[in-house]
Formats: structure tokens, C-alpha cells, sequence
């Protein structure tokens, strides 16, 4: 019956630790997998500005990820200032723009984060030489005229007003200003449709590179440039060399002084950390090259001008690409990194739990021999008593030799027998107490 009581015990203790176990397993799983996000989405939507080098970079972008079997949905964006209200919206779908810096920042975008400068996008004003005026009578050259400044929306738009109309170049009383696309504004200044256009957009642009090497049309010097920077410490000058535009014919025919804003590749706070490191990945491949305005390796590069930099882009620029995606192909990397969320937390809770069941199980055997210590105890008290007679010491006796058979017969782990064997001395101690008198 010792025996069955013991069995039943044991299969007790083990069947109550095994549901502790699994439930805290299950519970240290879920919020591992919370507070992880092991899985990367298999789609990620990026925002596109129509016309100039957005798309052709994006496309880019889209291609590399493809390697790894991630698809970049491009939306369509009129521009940056649009695409930074969508981005502040969960249900709008879309995780990553390029963005150039004045744009926004940490207060007005608390949910973005950037990944890195990755370039210069000048501020080019375009306008026909027949307009040319004298350089200090700028608002009477546009005055009456039609210019474009980008669409609605748009960082041309947006930089336009701010930086053009404080020198009085744009005045939006005096000046016909046009919200159009750069497609639409280059083919219009070409034919003669509008006088000036504004673009924000990288030398390697179609639209800009088509305008440079264009007969009767003048890319505007911004004489006033380091006093840009200084007012506005987001934007760079940056110089054009003569020439650079059509050496054949030497367009521009002197150095241009711009003003540029650099890009950022800006993403939502809570886009997965692989997707980021591949976007960074993919950052590097585009964008480290030379180039017009920048040297080889100067970008992307670690600069947080209006957003501050997420956790991934600020680790990758110290460290590199994590671990796991270095020495992995990246669902093998993801795979991996799924597997070390799921084994944390089982470690987490198995290991604890293996230190923890031998010492309740001991405990609860050595609780059940302290049993037929507290019965010893009473015995040896009575018998202590001044009022114990012969009678008595004789009840007592026989009360011994029942607990010692039923130690005899207790059945405890091999490990727990010399409590059993300790209980028996002392039962016979006590005896001896009593036969004495």
C-alpha cells in the first residue's frame, strides 16, 4: 500500500510539473514571439515619386530584395511631403520612402525612422534665356511669369516656397506658380509653355540631365548658397562643374553653386529589423558609388538629420549586417533566428523548472518521514510527563512498535532511506527510555 502511495505520488509530482512547465512555455513563447516579431512580412510597400530618379532607384531597391524573395510594392507618391502623411498611417501600407531632409521631423513623425542619408537632391531652378535679367532684379525677372515648382505635395513644392520666395525669386502674388510633374514641366519649359522650372532631384536624373545639355535654357546660380546653409542647417552647397552637363558644348559654362538637401531612406518604427538590414544591404549596393556630388563611400552613411536613426541602421553601421544573415542565406538566417526565439524561452523555463522539481519532490519526501517525527515527538513527550504510569508506559510502547513497523514498511527513493533509518534509532531510543522506567 506504501509502495502504491509512493507510486501515486511521484506520477502526481511529475504529471503537475510537466503542466507548469508546458504552460510557462507557452506563455514565455507568445511573449517571445510579441516582442521579437521572429517573421519578416514576404511584401513591404514602398512610396514613389513619378518622374525624375525615385522610380529607376526604387526599381532598384525592388530588384535586390527579390533575391531574397521579399516583394517592394511600389505606390505611387506625388512626393515627399505626401508620402510622409501616408507613412504616419498604420492602414496606408507603406513602410519606406526617400525623403529629403526639411521635410519633417522627430516631433511631426514620431512613428518614422531613418536608415541613413543616401545622397544629395539638389534644388535646381531652370528657365529660358530669353528671361535672363540682371542678377539683382530676381523678383522682377519671374514677375508676371509662369514657373513650375512641383506638384502639390511634393518637396519641390514645399522648398520652393520656403527658400526661393525668402530672396524673392518666387512670389506667389506676382508669380504665375504651376503645380506640375517633372516630366510635364521639362517638355512645357522646352517648348516654351512655361519660363522657369524647379526641380529637387539628383544630377543623374533624366529630367535635369536633359535640361543641362538643352540650347536656350539656364540652370540658375544660387549666389547666396552658404547663406542657405547657414540659415538652414539641413541643406548642403554643392557645386556643379562647368561643362559637366555637355562637355561638347560646355553646358553650364561656369561653375553652378545649389543648394541640396541630402536624401534619407525612411522607414516606419515597426518595419521588421531583417527587412531593415536588407534595405540597408541594399542601400549600400546603390548608393556607395561616386558621383557628381559625392565621393565613393560616403553613402549611406549614418546621419540622422530630421529623424533620429532606428536601432538596426545605428548597429549596421557599427557591426555590419547581423551574424546570422552574414553566414546564412536570409530565410535560412530567418529560420535560424525563429528557432533561437522558440529555444530561449523553453530554456528560460525548463531550466529553472529541472532545478526547481527535484527540490519540491525532495522536499515533499522528507515532509512525509517529519510526519512520523512529530508522532515520535508527542510519544516522548507523554512519556517525559511526571503523570505517566506503568500503564501508560506500556500504552507507549506499543504505540512505538506500531510507528516502527510502519517505518519499516515506508517506501521513499533510495536517496531518502536514511531519514527512515534515523526515524528507527530514535523510536528505539525512546523505547528504551520507557522499558528503564
Amino acid at each position: 500500500m506504501a509502495q502504491r502511495d509512493y507510486t501515486l505520488l511521484f506520477r502526481r509530482y511529475v504529471l503537475v510539473s510537466v503542466i507548469i512547465a508546458l504552460a510557462l512555455t507557452a506563455a514565455a513563447m507568445w511573449l517571445a514571439f510579441s516582442l521579437f516579431n521572429p517573421t519578416p512580412p514576404r511584401t513591404v510597400s514602398m512610396a514613389v515619386n513619378q518622374g525624375g530618379t525615385s522610380e529607376p532607384v526604387a526599381k532598384r531597391y525592388r530588384e535586390i530584395l527579390a533575391r531574397d524573395r521579399i516583394e517592394l510594392r511600389l505606390v505611387p507618391s506625388r512626393g515627399a511631403v505626401e508620402s510622409i502623411a501616408r507613412m504616419g498611417e498604420p492602414k496606408s501600407g507603406i513602410d519606406v520612402a526617400i525623403i529629403p531632409s526639411g521635410i519633417t521631423n522627430q516631433r511631426q513623425s514620431p512613428e518614422l525612422v531613418s536608415l541613413g542619408t543616401i545622397g544629395y537632391q539638389a534644388l535646381w531652378l531652370f528657365y529660358r534665356s530669353g528671361d535672363v535679367a540682371r542678377k539683382d532684379r530676381a523678383r522682377e525677372t519671374f514677375a508676371g511669369k509662369r514657373v513650375s515648382i512641383g506638384p502639390e505635395g511634393s518637396a519641390d513644392h514645399a522648398l520652393s516656397l520656403e527658400f526661393f520666395a525668402r530672396v524673392g525669386v518666387v512670389n506667389q502674388r506676382e508669380t504665375n506658380l504651376l503645380a506640375l510633374g517633372p516630366q510635364d514641366a521639362v517638355e512645357k519649359l522646352l517648348h516654351g509653355d512655361i519660363d522657369a522650372a524647379v526641380l529637387l532631384d539628383s544630377f543623374e536624373s533624366p529630367s535635369v540631365r536633359q535640361l543641362l545639355s538643352a540650347e536656350g535654357i539656364v540652370l540658375a546660380n544660387i549666389v547666396r548658397a552658404d547663406a542657405f546653409v547657414a540659415l538652414y542647417p539641413y541643406l548642403s552647397k554643392v557645386v556643379l562643374p562647368a561643362g559637366v552637363g555637355d562637355m561638347v558644348n560646355n553646358r553650364p559654362p561656369t561653375d553652378v553653386n545649389l543648394v541640396a538637401p541630402k536624401a534619407s531612406l525612411i522607414v516606419r518604427r515597426d518595419l521588421h529589423p531583417a527587412i531593415q538590414y536588407l534595405l540597408l544591404q541594399a542601400a549600400t549596393e546603390i548608393h556607395s558609388g561616386p558621383g557628381v556630388f559625392r565621393r565613393a563611400g560616403q553613402f549611406p552613411a549614418p546621419e540622422s538629420l530630421d529623424l533620429p536613426l532606428s536601432d538596426e541602421a545605428a548597429q549596421f553601421y557599427k557591426t555590419g549586417r547581423p551574424f546570422l544573415q552574414r553566414h546564412l542565406p536570409f530565410w535560412l538566417a530567418v529560420l535560424a533566428q525563429q528557432l533561437l526565439v522558440v529555444l530561449i524561452p523553453v530554456l528560460a523555463v525548463l531550466y529553472p523548472m529541472l532545478k526547481f522539481i527535484p527540490a519540491a519532490y525532495g522536499w515533499a519526501m522528507r515532509r512525509r518521514v517529519y510526519r512520523l517525527y512529530r508522532e515520535l515527538k508527542l510519544i516522548e513527550d507523554q512519556a517525559g510527563s511526571p503523570s505517566t504510569r506503568t500503564s501508560s508506559a506500556s500504552d507507549l510502547i506499543a504505540r512505538l512498535e506500531q510507528l516502527d513497523d510502519r517505518t519499516s514498511h515506508y517506501r521513499v527513493p533510495v536517496a531518502f532511506r536514511p531519514l527512515l533509518y534515523a526515524l528507527r534509532l530514535h523510536i528505539a531510543l525512546v523505547r528504551q527510555r520507557l522499558e528503564r522506567g
